[in-house]
């Protein structure tokens, strides 16, 4: 595979290299890994409001926002002013904190499906503490999922997985047993039919499904009509727990999750990303009846030695009050839209065959002449090629966009008219790129 691009600052390859020796592949995620792009990532040292700074002091207009988090811009001053605050007082206790209350009120009182929260330290830990629940709940064992859909790295939901695992070319993983996923049903998604035939082989076992209410780790698939409605009315009619691991669109999208924005209802919800406000935080929350089967209320275990700790929970209730204080959403809403209007007319200037898709404040781009992608194949069968060429051009031009055609867009209130415009300019020569053969 060839590609047109310009290796890293020096700096950041010498970081590459170093980092190569003691750790595997040089990263902590492989989606922070250049290999669906060719070349060497790009080491950062600073971000600040819509910006990124490289180790080599190069500036960057951010659409990955640490795949999600920084709806309110890098920095966000007063989100760092609450962990700067609670930082001096101390970084951790081992012991209750009011700051975790005062989280799980704010969750509580945005979101109307949860009435109980339970406080974890990342997503993958509230998918897996979400579909454990469900199994606890139910007394039943399997669990539906969707191909291209990601739930974290949790061993029973690491089949036909999107996002890193697309990007890899991993439709599994070593290490994952026969015996661990044979309890996990694959369906597809936003085909209802397929999920109405797994409950009618298994139904009396089905503990629940696991659904990303816009599939963000296969870039940015919204649900087709009907679908979310079709899940909910399974679950209900045969006592299934629906699970929206909103860990990507939980405050994204809307204020109170893709839940509000699809007037839908799950009967659990899995939080991260936007929760922690860019800390470490994840989430798990439901019911009251639900949630009482967690340990030490019920017999369902989990724990956390860092569960609730109290700079993710600081960072965490800053950045919630002001996305339910301030029209966050409504900001972003004329910026996005232009943004993508832009792009697709200076693809279709370059003769570049381009779809793009938005669900509140997350976006895809797909390198595709399909007027719609609805499913795990179209995206499969997007121009990877094509967009590896117009990844590093913009790259060059100063724009950061995630370094994988899987991946979704971000947008924060910080993207105003003036870095839209440096990002259509960017787009043209990078469209340019793409056309080429």
């Amino acid at each position: 595979m060839s590609h047109d691009f310009s290796p890293p600052g020096p700096h950041s390859q010498a970081l590459f290299e170093r980092a190569c020796e003691v750790m595997p592949g040089g990263v902590n995620s492989p989606a922070r890994t250049f290999n669906a792009v060719g070349g060497s990532p790009v080491f950062m040292d600073r971000a600040e409001g819509a910006y990124i700074f490289d180790v080599d002091g190069n500036a960057y207009i951010d659409y990955v926002g640490s795949f999600g988090p920084m709806i309110l811009g890098h920095a966000d001053p007063t989100t760092v002013a609450a962990v700067q605050n609670q930082a001096a007082k101390g970084l951790s206790f081992g012991a209750p904190t009011g700051l975790e209350t005062e989280l799980a009120e704010l969750i509580r009182d945005m979101i109307d499906s949860v009435e109980s929260v339970r406080m974890v330290n990342s997503g993958t830990e509230a998918t897996t503490t979400a579909v454990r629940l469900a199994r606890g709940a139910t007394g039943r064992n399997k669990i539906v999922k969707f191909a291209g859909n990601y739930h974290g790295h949790v061993d029973p939901l690491l089949v036909s997985a999107g996002s890193g695992a697309l990007t890899l070319g991993i439709p599994g993983s070593p290490g994952v047993p026969e015996a661990v996923v044979a309890d996990t049903l694959v369906a597809t998604y936003n085909d209802l039919a397929s999920v109405e035939a797994a409950f009618a082989e298994h139904g009396d076992d089905i503990a629940g499904i696991i659904v990303e209410p816009v599939a963000g780790n296969m870039n940015c698939v919204p649900p087709v009509d009907g679908f979310l409605e079709g899940l909910r009315g399974l679950c209900d009619r045969y006592g299934a727990a629906l699970i929206f691991d909103e860990v990507m669109t939980g405050f994204r999208v809307h204020p109170a999750g893709a839940q509000a924005y699809f007037d839908v209802t799950p009967d659990i919800t899995a939080l991260g990303k936007i929760v922690g406000g860019g800390m470490p935080v994840g989430a798990v929350g439901g019911s009251k009846a639900i949630m009482e089967s967690l340990a030490p209320a019920g017999s369902v275990y989990q724990a956390g030695t860092l569960a609730g700790h109290p700079l993710g929970m600081a960072a965490g209730i800053a950045t919630l009050q002001q996305i339910r204080d301030h029209d966050v959403h409504a900001a972003i809403e004329p910026n996005i839209t232009r943004l993508l209007a832009g792009l697709e007319q200076r693809a279709a200037n370059a003769g570049v065959a381009l779809t793009t898709q938005r669900v509140g404040a997350m976006f895809g781009l797909f390198f595709t002449a399909e007027d719609a992608v609805t499913r795990f194949e179209q995206v499969a069968a997007c121009d990877t090629e094509a967009f590896a060429r117009f990844f590093h051009t913009l790259l060059a031009e100063g724009v950061y966009l995630a370094p994988s055609a899987f991946e979704a867009g971000f947008m924060s209130r910080a993207h105003d008219n003036t870095i839209i415009d440096r990002t259509l300019a960017a787009a043209e020569p990078a469209f340019a790129a793409a056309a080429r053969r």
